[in-house]
C-alpha cells in the first residue's frame, strides 16, 4: 500500500511535498517523493488529498480509568484539597464505572492521534480485558502506594510482579509505578529498581509534582508533611533534599525511569536527571489546572533531559465554558506552545513522538516515518506550505482525518 498526502512529516528529516509512504504488513518500507515511487504501478494507492502524514503520537503519562471525571473537579486551592476530592470520588466508583471510563479516555486519544500511550494503572484488574478493545500500543503501569494500607514493601511488590508475569499480549506491556515519593516507602523504591533492571521494566513515578511534596521533602514540614505523619508515614526521610534527591538517594533514578511532572527543582536536581538518563513528562494542562510555578524546561533541557509529553488525567484538567473537556494530546502542544512560547513547533513535536519513544525504549520502532519502523501514522487536514507543516500540526483542534497502528486502519480515510 502507498499512503499520499500533500505533505509526509517524518519528524526526523524534513517534510516532503507530494510526499509517498509505502506500507508492507506492520512496517514502513520507504518514505520519498510521491514521484519517485509511480513506478510501482501494482500497489494501492490511498491519497488523502490535502493533509499532513505524521508519526503516531505518544502520549507519555496518561490516568485513562480516571476519563470519566472529567469536569467533576474545579482547581483546588492547593494540591493536598485535590487528593482529598479525587480519593472520595474513588471510593465511590465500581469495577464498572473504571472500565467504562478507561474504554471512553482510550476512544479519545485514538481519535486525537495518539498511538502509544505511558498509562498508569490503578485498577490492575482491567488488565487484559481492556488492552484486547482498543488497537492502541499500551504501557500499562501498575500503581503502588503502600502509605494508607501500612502494607510492606515486598508485599506490594510481589503482586505488581505476579501480575506482569500472568499478563501476556502481542502489542502491549505491564510495567511499574510506585507513585510518588510521597505516597510509597524508601524500600519500595529501592525494591522497584532492583526487580525493573533484572526483568528489563521501564518504571513512571510523579515527583515533584506540588509545592507541598517540595516543602515536605526539602524542608520536613507543611501540611503534607503533617497529614502523611497523621496517616503513619515515617517522615525521617524528609528535610535532607528535594523530592528528586530523594529518588536519587533511594537508587530510583535512571534511563529505565519516567520522571512524571518534576514542576519544582532544587539546585543540581536538574543535573541529577541528566546525568542519570531519567526521562521527564509534562503535562500541560494539568499543571496549569494546578496554578504551578512556571516549568523548569529550560534548566532540565540545559541539563541534556529528555523531556516528553502527557495528558495526565482529566481529573486535572480545566473545564471550558459548558464543555467537558477530552483527552487530546494536540491541545497539549497547543497550550505548551502558548506557555512556552522559546519552544519551536520542530521541538514540541519531537517531544509528544521522538523523545516519548526514546522515554518508552522504543527508539528504533515508533516515533518517526522511516524505513523499518512501525506504520503507526495519523493525518490531519492541512493545505498549507511545507515549512508551516508542522505548526498547523501542534495547533490542530479537532479530529484526525486518518491513521494506523502498526500498518491497521484506526482511522480509515472517508
Amino acid at each position: 500500500m502507498i499512503i499520499r498526502a500533500r505533505i509526509i512529516l517524518p519528524v526526523s528529516s524534513p517534510p516532503i511535498e507530494d510526499g509517498g509512504m509505502v506500507i508492507a504488513g506492520n512496517t514502513i518500507r520507504c518514505v520519498c517523493s510521491f514521484r519517485d515511487l509511480k513506478s510501482m504501478t501494482r500497489s494501492k494507492v490511498v491519497d488523502l488529498g490535502d493533509s499532513v502524514v505524521l508519526p503516531g503520537l505518544i502520549n507519555a503519562h496518561c490516568h485513562l480509568d480516571y476519563t470519566d471525571m472529567a469536569g467533576l473537579l474545579s482547581p483546588p486551592g492547593t494540591f493536598l484539597d485535590w487528593i482529598g476530592t479525587i480519593t472520595s470520588i474513588k471510593s465511590s466508583w465500581s469495577y464498572s464505572d473504571y472500565a467504562r471510563s478507561w474504554l471512553n479516555g482510550s476512544k479519545q486519544l485514538q481519535e486525537t492521534g495518539v498511538t502509544t500511550v505511558a498509562d498508569i494503572e490503578s485498577m490492575p484488574d482491567l488488565l487484559p480485558e481492556v488492552w484486547h478493545s482498543t488497537p492502541l500500543r499500551l504501557y500499562s503501569f501498575l500503581e503502588m502506594t503502600g502509605i494508607l494500607s501500612r502494607r510492606p514493601p515486598y508485599e506490594i511488590l510481589a503482586e505488581a510482579r505476579d501480575k506482569i508475569d500472568a499478563l501476556k499480549h502481542r502489542r502491549n506491556r505491564a510495567m511499574l509505578s510506585p507513585h510518588a515519593p510521597y505516597s510509597t516507602r524508601p524500600e519500595l523504591l529501592r525494591q522497584t529498581m532492583r526487580l525493573a533492571r533484572k526483568r528489563s521494566l521501564r518504571i513512571a513515578c510523579h515527583v515533584a509534582e506540588s509545592a507541598e511534596e517540595f516543602e515536605m521533602f526539602r524542608h520536613a514540614r507543611g501540611r503534607m508533611f503533617q497529614w502523611l505523619s497523621r496517616n503513619g508515614r515515617d517522615n525521617a526521610d524528609c528535610g535532607s533534599g528535594s523530592p528528586v534527591a530523594h529518588l536519587a538517594r533511594n537508587k530510583l533514578l535512571g534511563e529505565n525511569v519516567l520522571a512524571v511532572h518534576v514542576n519544582y527543582l532544587a539546585p543540581g536536581d536538574a543535573t541529577l536527571l541528566g546525568k542519570n538518563k531519567t526521562h521527564v513528562v509534562h503535562c500541560p494542562q494539568s499543571h496549569d489546572f494546578f496554578r504551578h510555578a512556571p516549568f523548569p524546561r529550560r534548566r532540565l533541557a540545559a541539563a541534556g533531559v529528555n523531556l516528553c509529553l502527557g495528558t495526565d488525567s482529566l481529573a486535572t484538567t480545566r473545564k471550558i465554558g459548558r464543555e467537558k473537556p477530552r483527552l487530546n494530546l494536540l491541545q497539549e502542544m497547543s497550550l505548551l506552545a502558548k506557555q512556552d512560547p522559546g519552544l519551536s513547533p520542530r521541538e514540541i513535536l519531537e517531544m509528544a513522538t521522538l523523545n516519548g519513544a526514546k522515554a518508552l525504549g522504543l527508539s528504533g520502532r515508533i516515533g518517526q516515518l522511516s524505513q523499518g519502523f512501525e506504520a503507526d501514522w495519523v493525518a490531519i487536514p492541512f493545505n498549507g506550505s511545507a515549512q508551516k507543516a508542522m505548526e498547523a500540526v501542534i495547533h490542530h483542534p479537532g479530529k484526525i482525518q486518518a491513521g494506523m497502528i502498526g500498518g491497521n486502519w484506526t482511522v480509515p480515510p472517508e
